[in-house]
């Protein structure tokens, strides 16, 4: 009935109970959870993973806050690793000034080439931005509207590539960042945080963003082990904790919560294609 497009079960978070967690979510009505990794590391646990457990599929690629880290043939690791069947996409890449825990410059530069990556693949990219919107977006529409960039390979391999497409993970944006990233082809990812209360003094954008923007361009996330939708704020989140915020979306657009799951899972499988079996 649902499918949670973004959860971090690694090791470090998960090692004494993962088995239960999968049960847990299968009994939520969970069926397939994409688990994206952060740096090589974290990408081959994907991997390994999603051939230990049918529910899980991989992504993967290196976050921001691990661009430092980023040396030597590292993302062309990354691009063999993509070849596995079970990975459907480029992820979890992006930009964080929030934490700026590697250069925004690095930053900048190992986003691009994981596009790149994602480019030759005609995978999918899971985008992470935080308080770096304006420079994310500036970097994905780069690379919608100028080909050259895709003239990359001796043999020609990015020659006539699809262009990027993917999600914006735990969108951070508003109504009109929504609209645009959709124009582009790219779906907004809706975490717990939607289910907070909202403030007069500290209004719940999420919220506001997922009641107005079309369901089908909607996909629902935990990122586990984090951002945990009420009432368990505060608390390890895991996959099983999905049907809460789809039920808070549900809320929010007057439609049943059977119809959020059917849609989202729809958008998920057209996103990252049938690599995410039925």
């Amino acid at each position: 009935m649902f499918i949670d497009s973004h959860a971090h079960l690694f090791k470090k978070d998960y090692a004494a109970d993962l088995d239960d967690v999968i049960s847990r979510a299968r009994d939520a009505g969970v069926d397939r959870i994409v688990n994206p990794g952060t740096d090589l590391e974290t990408s081959r646990e994907a991997i390994e993973l999603a051939e230990r457990y049918e529910i899980i599929y991989a992504c993967v690629g290196y976050h921001p806050h691990e661009a430092a880290r980023c040396e030597g043939r590292a993302l062309e690791e990354i691009e063999a690793l993509s070849h596995h069947e079970k990975v459907v996409g480029i992820g979890e890449i992006g930009l964080d000034y929030h934490y700026d825990f590697s250069p925004r410059d690095r930053q900048r530069e190992v986003f691009s080439l994981q596009i790149d990556i994602a480019r030759r693949r005609n995978l999918p990219i899971v985008i992470h931005t935080r308080e770096a919107e304006e420079d994310s977006l500036g970097i994905v529409e780069r690379k919608l509207t100028d080909p050259n960039r895709w003239r990359i390979t001796p043999d020609g391999g990015g020659e006539g590539a699809p262009a990027p497409r993917g999600v914006f993970h735990c969108f951070p944006g508003d109504e009109l960042m929504a609209r645009k990233v959709n124009a582009w082809g790219f779906y907004i990812s809706i975490p717990g945080p939607v289910t907070f209360a909202s403030k007069p003094e500290k209004p719940n954008l999420m919220a506001e963003v997922a009641a107005k923007i079309p369901l089908d361009q909607i996909l629902l996330e935990t990122d586990s082990p984090y951002l945990t939708p009420v009432p368990f704020r505060g608390k390890r989140n895991e996959p099983s904790r999905l049907p809460l915020i789809a039920r808070r979306i549900a809320e929010l657009k007057g439609v049943p919560v059977e119809e959020v799951g059917r849609v989202t899972s729809e958008s998920v499988r057209r996103l990252f294609g049938t690599g995410i079996a039925r």
